[in-house]
């Protein structure tokens, strides 16, 4: 991962974040500048929908403009850091929606232990369903116009995700991947590259799209888009069913280039080649007709 990124660790209590837990540095006044960009393009994205062209008729302008939606199981030693960070990067009234999906670690009940935010929902499962439901019921709940899907695990920072949402709120794109790919990746697994290029290349050919990372987790819709969608897929199935409903929608889709640091089996990844060949009947299944 780029060594000018943030520490989102250092001021966090030792007490929630272990020390291998970090994210690396960067300049606030980079932070800073991004930040007030994305801002203001989402500002700018819906300042339309503050009153109708009849003067005797207005709209109230929606309470948030960005739900960023966070799919939790077992993450208790990194979530503390992805949220602090998170919430440090992410627009001041963006929605952060946390989705416990039954965690045996502790996870849910230090989310029930932190201090109330009007920005914050937290949803506790009692049973784990996946992945892929977990953002189904967090889409449920969003209400951004635009929504974004960011992990738990510390592979992904969301400092990058401010780039995943800006073609949104700029109006060039519906949907847009952040891709692995388009930079250099920290994923040394050969055959985890080559199944993600696999798959990528088989949804392609299937949807028509050009994509060079469908697997990504940083992904970002419009939000009135994403909710009309009905989704069905559990675990990570999610993945290839969302890029072929969009296709089969004709939707503009825009990748741009996102950071990564793999982790492996030892430090909680969870995705295994059962997934990958699940990945593969649901590309059949929900392809474009």
């Amino acid at each position: 991962m780029d060594s000018t990124r943030p520490n989102a660790a250092a001021t966090a209590s030792p007490s929630t974040v272990p020390a291998h837990c970090v994210i690396t540095a960067t300049p606030w006044g980079d932070i800073a500048k991004r930040l007030e960009s994305t801002a203001e393009l989402l500002e700018q994205a819906t300042a339309g929908l503050a009153s109708s062209s009849d003067s005797n008729v207005t709209r109230s302008a929606p309470t948030c403009t960005l739900t960023v939606i966070i799919p939790v199981f077992n993450e208790r030693e990194t979530l503390p850091v992805v949220l602090q960070r998170t919430e440090e990067v992410m627009p001041a009234d963006a929605e952060l929606i946390i989705v416990d999906d039954g965690s045996t670690d502790g996870t849910c009940q230090w989310l029930q232990q932190l201090p109330a935010s009007p920005r914050r929902k937290v949803i506790c499962r009692r049973r784990n369903h996946g992945k892929g439901s977990a953002v189904r019921l967090g889409i449920r709940h969003s209400q951004g116009d635009v929504v974004a899907i960011q992990d738990a695990d510390l592979e992904y920072d969301p400092f990058d995700l401010l780039d995943v949402i800006k073609p949104i709120a700029e109006n060039r794109a519906d949907v847009v991947y952040g891709s692995r790919y388009l930079r250099q990746s920290d994923d040394p697994s050969v055959l985890h590259r080559f199944g993600n290029w696999l798959l990528t290349a088989l949804s392609n050919r299937l949807t028509g799209l050009k994509l060079t990372d469908m697997e990504t987790c940083h992904k970002a819709f419009r939000g009135d888009l994403i909710r009309s969608i009905p989704l069905r897929e559990c675990r990570f199935g999610f993945e290839p069913e969302i890029t072929a409903k969009i296709a089969a929608r004709k939707q503009r889709v825009l990748e741009v280039p996102t950071g990564y640091e793999c982790r492996g089996y030892d430090e909680g990844k969870k995705i295994g080649w059962r997934d990958g060949i699940a990945a593969l009947a649901c590309m059949w299944r929900y392809r474009p007709r």
